[in-house]
């Protein structure tokens, strides 16, 4: 990778997307966008990063903040542990009365690990620390030619160390020089596809270019495949009213709010029969829905019914979703749920 690092600097300068946490050096800012972008795309996080910086424009806001409105914002984003680690992170922040400056420092904070550290500690203040997530992975082993397995830890390792190795002086290309390369994986050699070699200001320095073994890179196990698990969802209406209920503190979506489901797939009868062991009747059936969501290691496939009921459960019974945070796993019934209480679907 000698001579990789004034290229793709010079191209990183002249083409980088115009992304707003790259317009900044507030610590803060920079955390609370890397956060965000684990495992998430850019496109989704800039509507998120707008509205949760507006709410929480600095640290000491987001330490006070109750828990329904923050989870309210992340609604949709996913991954809610995320914003419960960065509300911890936030007050261990506030109560030291600093923002923790160092890579050793940050990895200490509640949700942050090695790349996120790195990332912050490079682009806020000026330490070359290499930030190695799967675009720097799919740039490193294309460069290298290195047909080892990147999700072997040992192989991330050594990545790191290449990357470390060719990090520039001076902080202003210190402040960049991770965002280089995951620019560089993002919009240039790109996953799911061929790179666009002939845009690439580090072609001559690539290997798997120069040997024709990019279309084989990088090399990555096949994840196991997810547990499949159906679900009855319902939507129950009761004199204006959509019924809610908490799941778990621990778990999958721990603490947000859930339409009642069951497990199993239930036709009409035994639906209903479920919904008298609540306490409650079908009055009217109204729509029956159809969904699928997948997580990390799980996919959900629901089915769904629409109906009012009468009677008397022990649900969260609200006029309105504004105040409740419900995962995008149930973005379909959530629709259902707006448009017969009145709401913007």
């Amino acid at each position: 990778m000698d001579g990789l690092t004034p290229p793709v600097l010079a191209w990183y300068r002249a083409n980088a997307r115009d992304l707003p946490w790259r317009k900044t050096s507030d610590p803060y800012r920079i955390w609370v966008s890397e956060i965000m972008l684990q495992q998430t795309r850019v496109a989704a996080v800039l509507g998120y990063y707008a509205r949760f910086l507006d709410a929480f424009p600095a640290v000491g806001d987001l330490a006070s903040a109750p828990e329904d409105l923050l989870l309210k914002l992340w609604e949709g984003l996913g991954y809610y542990s995320r914003a419960r680690n960065l509300q911890k992170a936030a007050r261990i922040v506030r109560d030291s009365g600093r923002f923790p400056d160092s890579f050793a420092e940050l990895l200490k904070l509640p949700g942050v690990g090695e790349y996120t550290a790195a990332a912050i500690a490079s682009a806020a203040f000026g330490i070359p620390e290499a930030a190695v997530d799967g675009n720097v992975l799919r740039v490193a082993a294309r460069l290298t030619d290195c047909h080892d397995d990147i999700s072997d830890p040992a192989v991330k390792k050594k990545i790191r160390g290449w990357v470390q190795d060719v990090f520039p002086d001076g902080s202003a290309d210190i402040r960049i020089f991770n965002q280089a390369l995951m620019e560089l994986g993002a919009v240039v050699c790109v996953p799911n596809g061929p790179p666009k070699c002939l845009l690439c200001p580090a072609r001559e320095r690539c290997l798997a270019f120069a040997r024709g073994t990019f279309d084989a890179l990088p090399v990555k196990k096949a994840k196991k495949p997810r547990r499949v698990e159906e679900k009855t969802v319902f939507v129950l209406l009761l004199e204006g009213r959509a019924a809610l209920r908490k799941r778990p503190d621990s778990g999958l979506l721990a603490g947000l709010w859930e339409f009642p489901n069951t497990d199993g797939v239930l036709d009409e009868d035994a639906a209903a029969e479920v919904l008298r062991s609540w306490g409650l009747e079908p009055k009217s059936w109204r729509k029956r829905l159809a969904a699928k969501h997948l997580f990390t290691h799980v996919e959900w496939r629901m089915t769904g019914y629409v109906l009012e009921v009468s009677g008397n459960a022990d649900f969260f019974w609200t006029p309105s979703l504004d105040a409740c945070a419900v995962p995008s796993a149930f973005a379909k019934f959530s629709k259902e749920a707006l448009a017969l209480l009145g709401g913007a679907p």
